[in-house]
């Protein structure tokens, strides 16, 4: 597996091997030992999964405050996401960046998100069904979010008008949003 640092401390892309032939594929799209030896090693202790019917379904940018953030390993198992992640961590020389990456089944990439990052993706591809690892539990009590087009950090969503959950729609921005002061 290939690990591919991004510009933000701890975010990378995860390209696994993947073996095809005329049958289809192969490939292992998680083995902590081989990340280990990446030098990623979170413990990931719950599986997520969401299915979007639509092209254009919008969800985050989500995050959860210390103790109990969130490392995230996130794939596609079918479809295509424009999947962000934005640096929350205030004492960080990156805070308010975003990176943009397009995780799809026909590229198999995966996007480490460490604690600390907002993350959120737009579907690109009607029936897009997406699976993350993650390092802690749900707590509803520190769960936290982004609005999605936070004028200061103008992400370059696909989308102007995406489908939002209620609960997306009235996040705060990110100058009013409640983070931890270092991460």
């Amino acid at each position: 597996m290939k690990v591919l640092p991004l510009f933000m401390d701890g975010a990378a892309i995860l390209e696994p091997k993947v073996y095809g032939d005329h049958r289809g594929y192969f490939m292992e799209s998680y083995n902590e030992q081989v990340l280990h030896e990446q030098g990623i090693q979170h413990v990931f202790i719950q599986d997520n999964q969401s299915l979007s019917a639509e092209a254009g379904v919008l969800r985050g940018l989500h995050y959860q405050l210390q103790p109990k953030a969130q490392t995230k390993l996130v794939r596609v198992i079918s479809g295509a996401i424009y999947d962000v992640i934005v640096d929350v961590r205030t004492s960080s020389p990156t805070f308010g960046r975003w990176k943009s990456v397009i995780l799809s089944e026909y590229n198999q990439r995966q996007l480490l998100v460490p604690q600390g990052f907002a993350h959120g993706f737009c579907t690109l591809v009607p029936h897009s069904l997406v699976t993350y690892k993650v390092d802690a539990y749900y707590s509803p009590e520190h769960d936290r979010g982004i609005l999605w087009n936070d004028p200061a950090l103008a992400i370059d969503w696909p989308v102007t008008k995406p489908i939002l959950s209620e609960k997306d729609q009235k996040h705060p921005l990110l100058k009013d949003a409640e983070l931890n002061s270092t991460n």
